[in-house]
Formats: C-alpha cells, structure tokens, sequence
C-alpha cells in the first residue's frame, strides 16, 4: 500500500468519525502537554535552587568558632574558641587541598550619606573574597586591590540593596559616605544576584564591604568572625576537614574529634543534596506525566480496537485480492503512529505557549521559572514513541490475524 494511500484512508477515517477523533486525540494532547509542562517545572525549580545556593559562593567551606564539648589535656568543655586572622594563613599553608582562604571580619556600623541613614553588617575581608562568595561590581566600579589592603584605604564596596537605601537612583561610585562617622570612598557596587541561603549579616545586597587592614585597625581587633576556604577538588573535602580540626586542635588545645568546637558548612554538600532532592523531584513528575500520557495511549488503544471490529468487511475484503498480514498491521499502525503523532505535535505546541506565557509571572525567584529544553522534548518523544507503539502494535497485530470468512461474513 504506497503512502498516498495510508494517508487518504486515515483522512477518510478520521473525518468519519469526529468526536471519537477528536476525544482520542485530545488524550494524547493533554498527555503530552501534561508531560512537558511538569518535566519544565520541574527542570526549573532545580536550576534556582542551583542558582540560589550558588549566590552564596561556589562550593565553598565556611568554618565559624564555637565552643569545646570534650576534655582536652587539662582543659574543660564549654571553652569559647575564637578565630585570628593568622589561623586562615595557617590553614593555607599546612593543609593540602585548601585553593583559596579569606578570612572575615563583620561587625554593624552605621552608613551615612548626607540625610540617609542605615546599619547595615559591615564586613572586612581581602581580595580574593571577591571571587570565593561571587561578589562582583557593576560596570565603573571595582573591588579591593592589593593597594587597598596594604595601606589601609578607607574605601567602600556596597551592596546593591544597599546602594539603593543610600543613595536612590543617584551614582554611587566616587561617592563619600560615614561609617561610624569615618568618611570612606565608595569604589564599587554589587552586581544583582539571587541569593537564598546566607549567614551571620544578611545577604550581600544589604551589606557593606571595607579592606581587612582596615576593618582590624579601625575596630582594634585581631579576632574574625569567620574563615572561608575553598578547595582544589570537593571529593576530597571530608579529608581536609579532618586535617583542619587536626591543625586548629593543636593550635586551641582541643579534641580534633570534638566536631562542636568549630562548627563548618560545607556548602558542596548541600548543593549535592540539593542536586539529587532535585533529581528525584524531576523523577517523580516525570512518572505522573508518563502515566498521564499512557492514560491517553490506552484511550488511543481502545479506539483502535474499535475500529478493527467495525472494519472488520474492509479488512476481509482485502484480505481475499491478496493483501498480506504484514499489510494488515502496516495500515492499522500507521494509522495509530499517525492519530498519536498528531495529538502530540498539538500537545508540544500548546505545552510551548504555556511555558512562555510563564516566564512573564514573577515566580522565578521561589520556584523557578519552567523551562523547555531539548532534552524534555527528547524525554517527551521517548515516551510517545513507547505509547503509540504499544497503542498501535496490539490492535494492528489483532487485525491482520482475523479469519477471512469472519470477516466477510460480518
């Protein structure tokens, strides 16, 4: 049978019977769209999540002193530890694996510019922060240099929430605002960025950053509130720290296995977590699409099964000029492939304007905005693929082992 044929029997039929065509179709448009919009729902609330958790710093440890809960040599539990700029460069040194450590001053202070007020957590650190927890300045301002550092300058990097509060939509770079009433240059401001997780001083956007020689002399201080590393590969994390509590444990005389003297968040660990909580969220969505979509295979398969017992003359009449069993299952199961083919080319389309139509919803920030990536249609058509065959290949194979005689006699 040539193709024209196949085609001009399907039309025929179709358009026969039109409520029965378009409910059949229908199930494997609903299926598919189903499908699709959930795999990009679902795509997206991994990418923010991701996204969010990256807002914070790549992969990074963030190590904070708390206080010893075991004996040591001579010394009782409840011993406050505390954290000096030395122990980062310490750490640097004799700990293999470590890439990058800043260590980090906060305290709040009070910002003023001209009539404006705010208190905001105010945060010294070094150059290399900049890239550790990905805070990086708009176009025309810049972030701490070596200069900066080793002379002490009083200038100002701020956040662009911040900037906001102080400043409204007037140029802050060049700027002079107080600190605690110590006039500071404001260098730079922070490129906007999603950031969900954070510690001690809010988010970055509502924060304000001075150089570490700056923040010590100012304030008098030696003693951190924090030390951020990053390492050379995260597979390796669980054997740094160890080494970690190892070299603070023989610099504050504590138990290296009294985990509760420092406390260290290692963010690659929740962003792994994050990953397979994702992963199997996706999983989850994807099986109810499937068993949306399989609902209208079913309904495909019926329909089908339907057809065969009210063609069952034509069946036999071609049957008896000769034509084949294979032609039998040929001409059903193009007509299944083509009913499915149809339902979820439509269903692609209709899944398609939903998504777009939902980038425009302000959601992105909370459950991520859906997403229709290549590799959700390659999933969709996989599981079409699966459907119609199973839709298509029981009622065809039926079909072509009919008895003639039964045939003709109905």
């Amino acid at each position: 049978m040539s193709i024209f044929s196949l085609i001009s029997d399907l039309w025929k039929n179709l358009s026969s019977q039109k409520l029965r065509t378009f409910l059949t179709l229908f199930g494997i448009m609903w299926g598919t769209a189903t499908l699709i919009i959930l795999l990009a729902f679902g795509m997206g609330f991994r990418d923010q999540m991701m996204l969010n958790m990256r807002g914070m710093g790549e992969e990074i440890v963030i190590m904070f002193p708390s206080q010893t809960t075991k004996p040591f040599e001579g010394y009782g539990i409840g011993r406050q530890i505390s954290f000096r700029e030395n122990d980062a460069w310490m750490l640097e040194q004799q700990v293999s694996g470590i890439k990058k450590v800043s260590p980090e001053y906060r305290r709040s202070a009070t910002l003023r510019y001209g009539n404006q007020y705010n208190s905001p957590s105010v945060t010294g650190v070094y150059s290399n922060y900049s890239e550790l927890r990905n805070v990086f300045p708009q176009e025309g301002g810049r972030w701490f240099n070596d200069r900066d550092i080793s002379e002490r300058r009083r200038v100002i990097f701020i956040g662009d929430e911040l900037k906001r509060v102080l400043f409204g939509d007037k140029e802050a770079v060049g700027e002079r605002i107080l600190v605690n009433g110590i006039p500071f240059n404001v260098i730079g401001v922070m490129q906007p960025k999603v950031q969900n997780s954070t510690y001690g001083g809010g988010r970055d956007e509502d924060r304000a950053f001075i150089p570490a020689t700056t923040f010590s002399t100012m304030f008098n201080t030696k003693q951190v509130s924090n030390i951020i590393y990053q390492t050379s590969s995260v597979f390796s994390n669980d054997l740094i720290e160890d080494q970690v509590y190892e070299r603070m444990g023989n610099l504050y005389k504590f138990d290296p296995e009294d985990r509760s003297a420092i406390s260290i968040w290692d963010t690659a660990e929740f962003l792994s977590f994050i990953y397979y909580f994702a992963l199997g969220f996706n999983i989850f969505l994807g099986i109810i699409g499937f068993f949306t979509l399989a609902v209208g295979g079913i309904g495909v398969a019926n329909i089908m099964f339907v057809v065969v017992q009210e063609r069952m003359k034509e069946i036999g009449i071609r049957r008896s000029v000769g034509a084949r069993r294979k032609h039998i299952i040929t001409q059903f199961f193009s007509e299944t492939l083509a009913i499915v083919a149809i339902g979820a080319a439509i269903g692609y389309a209709i899944a398609w304007v939903i998504v777009q139509a939902l980038q425009n919803i302000p959601i992105g920030e909370y459950v991520g905005t859906p997403e229709f990536t290549p590799m959700i249609g390659l999933v969709a058509f996989v599981v079409l693929t699966m459907v119609g065959i199973a839709a298509g290949l029981m009622p065809a194979i039926r079909a072509s082992k009919l008895n003639i005689v039964d045939c003709l006699r109905a």
